[in-house]
C-alpha cells in the first residue's frame, strides 16, 4: 500500500484539498484557514477512511501495526485474544475487521486508547460493542463522554456511544499482563492533549507513544484539551528515557515503524522551533510577524510537508510560549 493513500499520513492532505480547495490566487489555503472554512473536514476525513485499505506491518512477539484508519494502531495477538492500542475511525470497520481476522480469529478482548481524538478512538463503539474492555486515562473518558470542541478544527465532537466509553481508567500508571507481554501504560501529563498515555510492551521492547510523536511531520497540538509545546517536549523526553536503540517506537502518525534516533530528531526539532518562536515573541512581535519571520525554516523541508504546515505549526507554538 503506497503511503500517499494512507489516512494517517498523506490522506489528511487529500481531505483538506477536498474541504477547502484552492485560495482565490491559486495557492493552498493554510491548514488553519482550511479548518476555519471547512466545517466538514472531519466528515471528509471519515469519508477517506471509509475507502482506505489497511496496511499491515508485523513487528515482533505477536505485535502488528495497522495503518490506514486514522492514527497508527498496534495489535498484540495471543491466547488471551487481540489487544489493540487505539481503534482508528469507525467507518473503517470492514477493513479493520478483515485485517484483524488475518492476524487471528480471536476476538478483541482489550482496547487501549492513547488519547481521545476521533482518529484514534472513533472505532471504540463497534469494538466495545463486541465485548472488548476499553482502557484509557481518566481525562480521555471525560472527553469521550461529552460534547467536546476542538477550536483549531472548528468542530464539535459528540459523545461516543456508551459501548465506546472506557470502562477502566487510571490517573498515573496501569499494568496489564496479556499474551505473554507486560503492557505498561503511563500518563505523560499534558502533552498533545491532557490525556495522553504511552504503552510499553516490555518483553517485546515495543513502545506506542500515540500523538506525542509524529514521525517526519509537524504535530498538531490540541490547546482545547490541554496540549502545549512544552508538554510535547516533555513527552518526547519521557519517550527517549523509556527507550533504547533496540526499542521499536510506534508514532501516532507518519511512518509507523520508528526508532530512538528518529524520535530524538523530533524532540530536537520541537526544542529548536520553540526557542525560535519564543525569542521572536519576547521581542514583542505579533503572531503575523512571527509567522513572516519563518522560525521553522530550517526544518520545513523535512517536517513541513503535511497538513500541519509551517505557518500553522508556528501559530500553535506561538500560543504557548
Amino acid at each position: 500500500m503506497k503511503s500517499e493513500h494512507m489516512l494517517s499520513r498523506r490522506g489528511f492532505c487529500l481531505c483538506c484539498i477536498g474541504a477547502a480547495g484552492f485560495a482565490a490566487a491559486g495557492g493552498w489555503l493554510s491548514p488553519r484557514d482550511a479548518y476555519a472554512e471547512a466545517r466538514g473536514l472531519v466528515s471528509l476525513i471519515k469519508d477517506s477512511a471509509a475507502k482506505s485499505a489497511i496496511a499491515t506491518h508485523k513487528l515482533r512477539n505477536g505485535i502488528t501495526i495497522l495503518e490506514g484508519s486514522g492514527g497508527n494502531v498496534a495489535v498484540l495477538s495471543g491466547k488471551d485474544g487481540l489487544v489493540m492500542v487505539d481503534a482508528g475511525i469507525s467507518v473503517s470497520r470492514k477493513q479493520m475487521s478483515k485485517a484483524l481476522a488475518e492476524i487471528s480469529p480471536a476476538p478483541v478482548t482489550h482496547l487501549i486508547n492513547t488519547h481521545w481524538h476521533f482518529d484514534h478512538a472513533d472505532g471504540n463503539a463497534w469494538i466495545g460493542s463486541q465485548g472488548a474492555d476499553i482502557i484509557a486515562h481518566e481525562n480521555t473518558r471525560r472527553y469521550l463522554s461529552q460534547v467536546q470542541r476542538v477550536e483549531d478544527w472548528d468542530y464539535n465532537f459528540l459523545p461516543v456511544a456508551k459501548s465506546g466509553e472506557p470502562q477502566h481508567v487510571f490517573s498515573k500508571e496501569h499494568t496489564l499482563k496479556l499474551n505473554g507481554e507486560t503492557a505498561v501504560l503511563k500518563y505523560y501529563g499534558p502533552a498533545h492533549t491532557d490525556g495522553d498515555i504511552s504503552v510499553m510492551f516490555r518483553e517485546a521492547d515495543v513502545l506506542h507513544v500515540g500523538d506525542t510523536y509524529w514521525n517526519g511531520i509537524y504535530p498538531f497540538i490540541d490547546h482545547s484539551t490541554g496540549g502545549s509545546i512544552d508538554g510535547m517536549i516533555a513527552a518526547s523526553e519521557a519517550n527517549l528515557a523509556a527507550s533504547t536503540d533496540k526499542t521499536i517506537i510506534i508514532p501516532g502518525h507518519g511512518n509507523p515503524v520508528s526508532n530512538r534516533a528518529e524520535l530524538g530528531d523530533f524532540r530536537d526539532m520541537l526544542v529548536a522551533i520553540r526557542e525560535n518562536v519564543a525569542k521572536l515573541k519576547r521581542q514583542g512581535r505579533s503572531l503575523d510577524e512571527v509567522v513572516e519571520a519563518k522560525p521553522t525554516a530550517a526544518f520545513d523541508a523535512k517536517w513541513g510537508q503535511f497538513v500541519i504546515d509551517p505557518a500553522f505549526f508556528t501559530k500553535l507554538v506561538y500560543a504557548d510560549v
